[in-house]
């Protein structure tokens, strides 16, 4: 609220003091190209740059255009062709940049405008993006990420565009950017020019030697710094492995070999530009990541080869990562093994019930329901498609959607398109449910067994509340000895069903493996835990605990409900209502069964702070004889059986 608050007296401060200009509509612009000259001091940690920036009004009589700025680098000075100085107006509350034209512009005439940038960027400034840093510029490396805007942008993740960029950093330093590397004009830098429109711009600055690890037929670049260089082969192994898969699932790569550069800490644990992984200090630990790698590389076919023309429309390139890290481990593991993943995304998916997927625009990037909305229920979506039209159809869909949108920006009418041509089927009405709405359905089942002359038939109604819901949805019956399984069309609020079993059927059962993305009991118990903990990892209890309560209200006996409860308390110093959550989670269901050994560890952390350690003692105790180690409980318990807890003093 504090920071709503700022950000509105900020833009009213802004508009009061910007010239009449600063009132005309900004106008839309489609960015063709940038040339940029930058010069990076580590020393100082600066850079100074002169972008020039070439785009096409993409409507009639424009005067304002916008573009989006760091908010510590400073704009000297802008300039139309010609060297004519234009009028600039900062808004610092959108980290952007208006520039105020004298004569409207001609739509469809590109224009050029050179900008004068400089500033220091130590990656402790604020971000762009909020609390993540995508700049930072160190004495001993830097790295400069597209979503700093470190220059200047418009379009963010949606306007494709070429780029010519020039690097000037001190001796010892290696330049590490996308595009075809040459020497620059006087031999002083390194320029790095595109091929094909994408975002560019990311770049790092690196010093001594890479790793060159060659697996699966692809070679992998890696810069890890300081004790991660004993990481870097079994991160350059996996990505050849991870590499080789997903080739095989999305066809020729667009960069066969990728380069791994070590950013710092605060960055994101992953961030994709062409042919390079930005992967962070802390990510980058002895044991490669197999999520983050099947995430990033994927997206050097959905982002980079193809992204999205709106940021309506980004769930197509998150979704696809965040499905992939699901299909490597399918190919890893089986199927079977992925079922509890599948379950977690779509609780994650049910979070976000405020706006449809189609909105994703409303919400802040990189937050949490940002990438509830795009990534989770984008990949949820996608693994529904495969359900629908079968997994020969998806996975032919996967090879041919690189093969058609290729170098180019696409929406999700395309996608719908691309997937009923291939499968043959109408997907209108399934794209209508899954992106434009919120709901998801609730099934109930009724159902009678009869006695027929071959054997027994099951005919029951499939009931749910949503009128426009229309799906294929599995029976499994289960009998006296093989299971059956149907294939029901479930349509609007009731459908009838009948299935002819040869064994006595025992139990019916709907969506037996949790295809559909619908709530039950259980998943409107997890998804209420799931955003308690959004709620409680920034801090704000109070929503925590009432979305523990909405848990509890479904299932009072919920040990991972009543465990979180304890955990919130015990932050908030409330000890004695701490201890009564614990001791109900430890006399609920126990699910999941780490909820045991851990509530026991925390009764005796509660037991030490108020100086029972007898009581504390039994506790630790009680929690080595589970044998649960799950996140180190063990070691914990054994290192407070000999010393006492203490409380933290910012407790």
């Amino acid at each position: 609220m504090i920071r709503a608050l700022l950000a509105a007296s900020t833009l009213a401060a802004l508009l009061l003091a910007a010239p009449a200009a600063a009132q005309q509509r900004r106008g839309a612009v489609d960015v063709e190209s940038y040339r940029i000259e930058l010069l990076i001091d580590p020393a100082q940690q600066t850079l100074s740059e002169r972008a020039q920036a070439t785009f096409v009004p993409t409507e009639d009589r424009v005067q304002t255009v916008s573009f989006e700025l760091h908010n510590s680098l400073n704009l000297i000075a802008a300039e139309a062709e010609g060297g004519q100085a234009l009028q600039t107006s900062r808004r610092f509350n959108e980290h952007a940049v208006d520039l105020f034209f004298p004569q409207p512009l001609e739509r469809g005439r590109p224009v050029t405008v050179t900008f004068q940038i400089s500033g220091a960027l130590r990656g402790d400034e604020e971000s762009p993006v909020y609390g993540i840093t995508f700049a930072a510029i160190r004495p001993d490396h830097a790295f400069l990420l597209y979503p700093a805007r470190w220059f200047p942008v418009s379009g963010y993740t949606t306007d494709r565009y070429q780029m010519e960029l020039t690097v000037r950093a001190p001796a010892g330093f290696r330049v590490l950017s996308s595009g075809v590397a040459v020497p620059a004009a006087g031999g002083q830098g390194i320029t790095f020019k595109s091929t094909t429109p994408g975002f560019y711009g990311s770049l790092a600055l690196v010093q001594g030697e890479p790793r060159r690890v060659e697996s699966e037929g692809s070679v992998t670049e890696v810069w890890f710094r300081g004790e991660r260089q004993a990481n870097a082969q079994a991160w350059g192994e996996e990505t050849g492995r991870v590499m080789a898969y997903l080739t095989s699932v999305f066809g020729v790569p667009p960069y066969r070999s990728l380069t791994l550069v070590e950013t710092g800490e605060g960055a994101p644990n992953g961030y994709a530009a062409p042919g390079i992984l930005f992967i962070s200090t802390s990510a980058a630990g002895a044991k490669p990541n197999l999520r983050l790698l099947a995430n990033q590389i994927t997206r050097q076919w959905y982002g980079i080869l193809f992204s999205p023309a709106h940021r309506n429309h980004i769930w197509i390139t998150n979704g696809m990562a965040r499905y992939a890290e699901i299909l490597y481990l399918e190919h890893l593991n089986g199927a079977q093994a992925v079922e509890p993943e599948i379950r977690d995304l779509y609780v994650d998916a049910l979070t976000v019930t405020d706006a449809p997927v189609r909105q994703a625009a409303r919400f802040e990037d990189y937050s949490p329901e940002f990438f509830a909305i795009t990534g989770s229920k984008g990949a949820a979506v996608y693994h529904m498609l495969r359900w629908v039209i079968g997994d020969q159809a998806f996975f032919k869909f996967l090879k041919a959607a690189t093969d058609q949108f290729a170098n180019r920006s696409v929406t999700t009418d395309d996608v719908r398109r691309l997937a009923e041509s291939i499968s043959g089927e109408n997907l209108q009405g399934f794209f209508i449910q899954w992106l434009e709405s919120t709901d998801a359905p609730e099934f109930r089942l009724k159902y009678t067994i009869y006695r027929t002359q071959k054997g027994f038939r099951v005919m029951g109604t499939i009931q749910q509340d949503l009128d426009t819901f229309r799906m294929p949805v599995e029976l499994k019956i289960e009998t006296e000895g093989n299971p059956e399984f149907q294939r029901v069309i479930v349509v609007g609020p009731s459908t009838d069903f009948s299935v002819d079993t040869f064994g006595k059927p025992r139990k019916v059962i709907i969506d037996p493996n949790g295809r559909v993305l619908r709530f039950s009991r259980d998943m409107r118990v997890a998804v209420a835990i799931r955003r308690g903990e959004q709620f409680a990892e920034i801090g704000q209890y109070n929503d925590a605990l009432k979305e523990y309560q909405k848990a509890l209200e479904v299932n009072p006996i919920s040990s991972l409900a009543h465990y979180r409860v304890g955990e919130v308390f015990f932050l908030m110093g409330n000890y004695q209502s701490a201890a009564n959550s614990f001791r109900e989670a430890l006399n609920g269901d126990q699910e999941p069964s780490w909820t045991v050994v851990w509530s026991h560890i925390n009764l005796g952390k509660i037991f030490d702070i108020t100086q029972q350690r007898d009581r504390a003692r039994n506790e630790y105790q009680q929690a080595l004889r589970t044998k649960d180690n799950t996140q180190g409980a063990l070691e914990e318990a054994a290192k407070y059986l000999q010393e006492p807890y203490q409380r933290k003093e910012n407790q």
